[in-house]
């Protein structure tokens, strides 16, 4: 592996079905790092993703996150969650600001470890 450099103005946030913008940062077969933004009031939709351990670290505003196995909890800016493999997730953000937050995944996210736990009704 070579040293990189990943500049935070080269990245191209996308609009998710998930309700927050995604911006990869970094993705081998071991870890991928995105950065994620969450508009104020919105609650990004409940999900879980298959065999694959999510990290969030807070980098600004507040939120409150729910997942499997734990209380719904507030949370901001220095925290980190741990979402073990499999469980249930979501995060609502209470501040007035973005919530911003990296996501690292191990190993790698894939589009194909990704189920929605809020599917659309007919």
């Amino acid at each position: 592996m070579q040293p990189k450099i990943v500049k935070s103005n080269s990245l191209n946030p996308y609009l998710t079905p998930e309700r927050c913008y995604i911006a990869e940062n970094y993705s081998s077969n071991e870890v991928s790092i995105a950065v994620a933004r969450v508009k104020p009031g919105v609650t990004t939709k409940a999900h879980h993703l298959k065999e694959i351990q999510e990290i969030y670290i807070i980098t600004s505003g507040e939120g409150k996150v729910a997942f499997s196995g734990l209380e719904p909890t507030a949370v901001g800016t220095g925290d980190v969650i741990i979402i073990p493999p499999g469980a249930s997730q979501k995060i609502t953000n209470t501040g007035q600001t973005d919530l911003v937050f990296y996501c690292v995944c191990t190993p790698r996210f894939t589009e194909d470890c990704y189920f929605d736990d809020e599917p659309e009704k007919p």
